[in-house]
């Protein structure tokens, strides 16, 4: 499996003028030939059924927030009213039964229970989270290093730079996996706030006179970095062993 962004720019480097099934496919073959990317791996059965859960769990969220900005913007009509009243009672429900699903799903398989209390050991990471980030990272042993899981969130700098003239800001490249990155907006903020170990290491970004999104976006990519070397090793966050993750 392939991004479609790459392929898209190995046609735009070839000039292709034409889309049609049959240039695509050509394109999609002559990209296969000159890159030699890796093999897809199916994910284990646990693994994507976990994966969809997880899914579904984050639409009815979707749901329930437009359900209640709709009933909060003022319904004129009690008919109205009283249907989405009963849409948000059965929305909760449905949270409420999927959560326990994907609870239920991650205690019955012994490596997910496992890394998901090695997650949970990360400050400003719950147990939704973790089953969010297990869901997404999938199979761990397919990342190098930290940094390949960093990037594949699209949670690792871009820099802009040409000549003298040319000084972009630096900023994420958000090239990754969009839901990875939510989820850990929030976590980042808790982290930050209960955590003394975060809040030092903040600090020092702050005085090299980081902004405050910058600083969050940071223990973002500190708390993967964390994630990862947690479930490499199997041991739970250490504060002192994570100064160095």
């Amino acid at each position: 499996m392939v991004n479609p962004a790459a392929i898209t720019a190995f046609a735009q480097s070839r000039l292709s003028r034409t889309k049609t099934d049959r240039v695509d496919a050509e394109l999609s073959a002559r990209f296969c030939q000159a890159q030699a990317p890796p093999a897809w791996t199916p994910l284990p059965t646990e693994g994507r059924e976990l994966q969809a859960l997880v899914r579904r769990f984050e639409s009815l969220i979707e749901m329930r927030v437009m359900e209640e900005n709709r009933l909060s913007s003022g319904v004129a009509v009690d008919a109205v009213r009283h249907s989405v009243e009963e849409l948000l009672n059965h929305l909760n429900t449905q949270l409420k039964r999927t959560e326990k699903l994907i609870r239920d799903h991650i205690n019955n398989h012994p490596t997910l229970k496992r890394h998901s209390q090695l997650l949970d050991s990360i400050p400003g990471i719950a147990e939704t989270t973790a089953a969010l980030l297990l869901s997404e990272m999938t199979d761990i042993t397919q990342y190098r290093s930290a940094r390949q899981v960093a990037a594949y969130a699209g949670l690792v700098p871009r820099e802009r730079q040409s000549g003298s003239s040319v000084r972009g800001r630096t900023r994420l490249s958000k090239i990754g996996n969009a839901r990875l990155r939510r989820a850990l907006y929030f976590p980042a903020i808790t982290a930050l706030r209960c955590s003394e170990f975060f809040q030092s290491w903040a600090k020092g970004l702050q005085e090299r006179g980081k902004s405050k999104m910058s600083v969050i976006c940071a223990v973002m990519r500190k708390l993967v970095h964390v994630a990862y070397g947690v479930l490499k090793n199997g041991k739970e966050c250490d504060p002192q062993w994570a100064k160095t993750a």
